[in-house]
């Protein structure tokens, strides 16, 4: 395996996750979690998106620079910083009500664009606002990784499918068989791989010839927030280091496992 450091871009949300039981607040969002859960393993990676000028806007950016994310090309436009309502039961977290905030007037500029085609792959998920201009990105010539989540039948999986190269599906579950035709399905409209992360029962990755699957490590679960993130992060850093599929699916699994042993996405 190549020993070089990556460098990932990750674009579109982010938001403050309030857990409504205890009153806690932490940043989160998709690429967000992406870009810290790299620089967890050593790596470099920057987000490229908006928040609000208000104190969650603040306590977004104090975090990712906390962290070492590069945050030179985040927006922060007048208004609310977005902010998603979460509990907790016996570990799963649970999504309620969501507020976009300024997410809604985001939109990549040129510089971004140019600025994101300076990593080694850019990242991003079907929150984030980018569907429009992913067709711009895969100029740069970088590797597209995305996040469909839970979104199997969403109208932006036809749309913006054929510009991934990596794209990540989430099913916690769904038969393993109707999983597999899905990813077939998918695969033919581009990707080089279709991953789905399945909860507590692992994971799956498909390369157009073999379905390849993972299990999870064992360990103490306490909140679940960010274990799909961290999948990915532990996923893509590998796959731009040279390992294998079953390679970069065990390095997702440890990296998830660690994520998962404490409160909130990041520790």
């Amino acid at each position: 395996m190549d020993k070089k450091t990556v460098r990932i871009a990750a674009i579109g949300d982010n938001c403050i996750d309030y857990y409504t039981e205890s009153g806690e607040a932490f940043p989160g969002g998709n690429p967000v979690n992406v870009a810290v859960y790299t620089k967890r393993l050593g790596h470099n990676a920057s987000y490229i998106g908006a928040v609000g000028n208000d104190e969650n806007g603040e306590v977004v950016l104090n975090a990712l620079n906390k962290k070492g994310v590069d945050t030179s090309h985040v927006h922060v436009l007048d208004g609310p910083t977005a902010v998603t309502e979460v509990t907790v039961i016996d570990g799963d977290r649970k999504f309620g009500t969501y507020r976009e905030g300024v997410l809604s007037d985001f939109k990549l500029s040129e510089d971004d664009i140019e600025f994101a085609g300076q990593h080694d792959l850019i990242v991003s998920g079907i929150w984030g606002m980018i569907e429009d201009d992913l067709h711009l990105l895969k100029r740069t010539g970088k590797p597209i990784a995305f996040d469909f989540s839970d979104q199997f039948k969403h109208p932006l999986v036809e749309k913006v499918i054929s510009h991934t190269d990596f794209a990540f599906f989430a099913a916690d579950e769904e038969c393993e068989a109707l999983l597999i035709e899905k990813m077939k399905r998918f695969k033919e409209m581009g990707p080089k791989l279709i991953i789905v992360t399945r909860g507590s029962i692992g994971s799956l990755a498909y390369d157009g010839h073999t379905v390849y699957r993972y299990g999870v490590l064992p360990c103490d679960v306490v909140d679940t927030m960010g274990a799909g993130d961290s999948f990915i992060a532990g996923f893509l850093v590998a796959l731009l280091r040279g390992e294998d599929v079953e390679g970069c699916m065990a390095c997702g699994a440890k990296n998830s496992s660690i994520t998962i042993q404490y409160s909130g996405a990041w520790e």
